[in-house]
């Protein structure tokens, strides 16, 4: 019987803040490449990285799936990931009223 190998899907902060999203089936090798500058052209030039968040998948499919996800989510919602706050989550992930923010926006 073989045994498949997991895959598992990640979030870095990158120096600049920004966070990156990818999937992968051996995490300590693509950190690596990350930090190496290499393979990726977005951290490339945003090192050094640090990995915030991770979860193992049975499939390439299941970690494809939930990367393409996560990489749709607002900035504040994945930040709820990382810090493992559910209620901020389930609170980034309503819809917004988009007339509030702009009102906002016009008179801060």
């Amino acid at each position: 019987m073989v045994l498949s190998r997991p895959f598992f899907t990640y979030m870095l902060q990158c120096a600049d803040g920004s966070y990156y999203v990818g999937h992968t089936d051996d995490l300590e090798k693509r950190l690596a490449e990350h930090e190496e500058g290499r393979k990726c052209a977005y951290t490339e030039t945003r090192r050094p990285v640090q990995l915030r968040w991770s979860q193992e998948f049975a499939s390439r499919a299941e970690a494809l799936a939930a990367e393409l996800q996560i990489k749709t989510w607002s900035r504040a919602k994945k930040r709820a990931l990382v810090s493992g706050d559910l209620v901020a989550l389930r609170r980034a992930a309503k819809k917004k009223d988009w007339a509030a923010y702009r009102q906002r926006k016009q008179h801060p």
